[in-house]
């Protein structure tokens, strides 16, 4: 999460110096187009997870594990090729700077070709991916591609400061991206599953079909969250003519992009235990840590919410060195809506970790056919306001509306209570965090920086000092207890 925020918001001034708020929107645009192409993966990744988990309680667990592993990988490898062809004969019918409005940047369309292959070739990496969360390794993965994403960033510093150039950027990206897949899967898997090497396994066209036809449902929950956070940014640069306006979206979004992707890190850990326990049967573990997690979820979110709305103006100014203005409207209609729907992101993670795929292929489905309604009809008329309305009201009336709902009344005996005391605690911790913020604002002196820091440190403080009784353990186990099961 840091190194996210190290390169959707450090990295953010240093490109300002170099580049006009024009190649800055080129830039968010093209990072949104590459995470966007991860849809791609069509559900694999989702459907090999839940092979992986289910393999775990069979006989001759690693020699199935060793060929289903390798028939994916054919699999895989044969998807990125067709993607990479489809890629460069769609960029002669249709150059993204036509089609996106930035024909005046350089080398955007080059840079924009470096960005969705790139990302494409990575593709085969979320096999490795979804074995290592499935044998419990997930840690060591996510330690080895932060040290990537951190050369990363580096690299584009470099590229920037040397060049400045957008292509230069972009490549130094996605360049640490394919190493650090193909060093999972040349490497590092079959070291520590050594019962991947010379594994084989006889697949037919049939078998193939199947397992898209089976990945299908987990296809369109992934390709509606990845649709939430990234297109967005496509869809204002298409129908937005000010290419500030676009840049004021692009990084008022990646507050709530950052926000959001808390939250799905947050529930990765829990929502593999939740598919454990619902795959062997644990039920009465399984709603505790249910309940348990949503509420930690709904605290973490609120209390980070709190601490954004009262100060982010004073960031963003400093921020972009007040080269883009600030929208408080847009900003506090993205931050609360992503807040709202945070435990239905739990409800998300655990149901495609229990192999509900029907269900969230039908809610997901619905929830993105709503997105797109309502963004054509309203990004034109209100500009990025219209793009934050549709994305919070397709997420409260659907993922939380009926996902969220349909999960925690199939999960928990109190299913009512439950969600009465999420919305309790979450009004108590945000309205209490931002009103002390509001108040730190007024009050502190100074100006810039300084005061920025001082703002933060007394807000910290006083929040230490509030919470400091948690420090008792009788006092955690019986606020635990209190959460509705």
């Amino acid at each position: 999460m840091i190194l996210g925020i190290t390169q959707q918001v450090a990295l953010v001034p240093v490109f300002l110096h170099f580049w006009t708020s024009d190649v800055l929107a080129a830039w968010l645009a093209i990072y949104a187009a590459g995470n966007l192409v991860l849809i791609a993966d069509a559900g694999l990744q989702f459907r090999a997870i839940n092979r992986f988990l289910g393999f775990k309680s069979s006989v001759d667990c690693d020699g199935r594990t060793a060929r289903f592993y390798a028939a994916m990988l054919r699999v895989y490898f044969g998807l990125v090729g067709l993607l990479v062809v489809l890629l460069l004969t769609a960029a002669q019918f249709l150059p993204a700077s036509a089609a996106l409005g930035f024909e005046a940047t350089s080398h955007f369309d080059a840079a924009f070709m470096v960005m969705t292959i790139g990302i494409v070739l990575t593709l085969p990496n979320n096999l490795t991916s979804a074995l290592y969360r499935a044998r419990g390794l997930y840690g060591r993965a996510v330690k080895i591609q932060s040290a990537a994403m951190l050369a990363s960033q580096l690299g584009q510093l470099a590229a920037v400061v040397a060049t400045g150039s957008l292509l230069a950027v972009t490549i130094a990206y996605v360049a640490t991206q394919l190493a650090v897949s193909a060093y999972f899967l040349v490497i590092d898997a079959p070291r520590l599953f050594p019962f991947l090497r010379g594994a084989r396994a006889r697949q037919s066209w049939s078998w193939v079909i199947g397992q898209f036809r089976i990945a299908a449902p987990f296809v369109v929950g992934n390709a509606t969250e990845l649709a939430l956070l990234n297109l967005p940014v496509l869809l204002v640069s298409a129908f937005v003519s000010d290419r500030v306006a676009v840049a004021q979206w692009g990084l008022t979004r990646v507050v709530a992009g950052l926000l959001r992707a808390l939250c799905v890190q947050t529930t990765l850990p829990l929502a593999a235990e939740l598919g454990h326990d619902y795959a062997v049967g644990l039920k009465e573990r399984l709603r505790n840590l249910y309940a348990r997690g949503s509420a930690f979820l709904a605290v973490l979110t609120s209390l980070v919410v709190s601490a954004l709305l009262a100060f982010w103006p004073d960031f963003f100014a400093l921020w972009t060195h007040g080269a883009i203005p600030y929208d408080p409207l847009l900003t506090v209609t993205l931050l609360i809506g992503t807040s709202v729907i945070a435990p239905s992101i739990l409800a998300l993670g655990y149901a495609n970790y229990s192999n509900r795929g029907k269900l969230v292929a039908r809610t997901k489905g619905l929830q993105l056919a709503v997105f797109l309604i309502l963004s054509v009809v309203l990004i034109r008329p209100m500009g990025p306001l219209g793009a934050a309305v549709a994305i919070v009201a397709s997420d409260l009336l659907v993922q939380f509306g009926l996902l969220g709902v349909i999960i925690i009344r199939q999960t928990l005996h109190q299913p009512l209570r439950h969600i009465v005391f999420l919305a309790a605690v979450m009004a108590v911790v945000t309205f209490g965090g931002w009103g002390l913020g509001t108040v730190i604002r007024s009050l502190a002196p100074g100006e810039g920086l300084p005061r920025f820091v001082l703002e933060c440190a007394l807000w910290l403080m006083i929040a230490a000092v509030v919470a400091s009784p948690l420090l008792r353990r009788d006092l955690r186990e019986r606020l635990i207890a209190a959460v509705p099961r």
